[in-house]
């Protein structure tokens, strides 16, 4: 009769679950600089009152926003060869959709989704900056991309941080779900690992302490980075 519980399996499979943090903080990072961008074009589109594009982004944020996670992974998992193979049929180029890593259409839909999110986090973090601040731009001159560069956003910044940092810790956690394409991230490596020796409890262990340890390690660097922004403010009112 086995073990019930296998300590020394968990010491063992821990370097190879670890081999799954690049894969975690490849999506992670890269799904959350390019949220920051489409949620900077939406958060523009909606403070500005865009024509049409205010009202795409509208259905888009509330898609996002309204279904799973991993909806919009099977979504995108199965879209992309579909649309692929379209733009085969329609314009008789030959793209071979095989080649594509699962990776890939991870990147697509966490980035979908951070926009989605982050389109009201910054949204909300401008409008917290007072209307006057950037009246008094246009009154030297300046124009709106440049009060923006310059005077607005380093605010929004600032206020958004925590809310930027505690959503970019969920998104460390989600990237989870990537597992469900085969993408040998954290959660991808512990199930490999836990099939060989049917020890999903303490496979799974392992990889919720390696979660756990990276996201400490993330406060703990916002928590720097808050301290020296506050830091700076003060030396600056003086």
């Amino acid at each position: 009769m086995g073990k019930i519980f296998d300590f020394d399996f968990m010491i063992q499979c821990i370097p190879q679950i670890l081999k799954g943090i690049p894969y975690t903080l490849l999506i992670a990072v890269v799904a959350f600089l390019i949220g920051i961008v489409i949620g900077f074009i939406g958060a523009m589109c909606k403070i500005y009152n865009v024509p049409v594009l205010k009202q795409i982004t509208g259905v888009y944020v509330s898609f996002i926003r309204g279904t799973p996670l991993i909806v919009q992974i099977m979504l995108v998992y199965y879209a992309v060869p579909i649309f692929i193979r379209i733009i085969n049929q329609k314009f008789g180029t030959a793209f071979d959709i095989s080649w594509i890593p699962a990776v890939v259409f991870m990147l697509v839909a966490f980035s979908m989704s951070a926009g989605a999110y982050l389109t009201e986090s910054i949204r909300a973090s401008i409008l917290a900056i007072d209307k006057v601040q950037l009246e008094a731009a246009y009154s030297v001159g300046m124009t709106t991309f440049q009060a923006m560069r310059r005077i607005i956003l380093p605010q929004a910044i600032k206020i958004g941080l925590p809310v930027f940092a505690n959503f970019f810790i969920g998104l460390l956690k989600d990237t989870s779900l990537a597992f469900t394409a085969a993408v040998p991230e954290i959660m991808g490596q512990a199930k490999i690992v836990a099939g060989r020796a049917s020890r999903f409890f303490e496979a799974y262990i392992v990889a919720a302490l390696i979660y756990w340890v990276i996201c400490i390690i993330f406060e703990r660097i916002v928590a720097v980075i808050e301290k020296r922004a506050n830091r700076d403010e003060k030396e600056g009112k003086k």
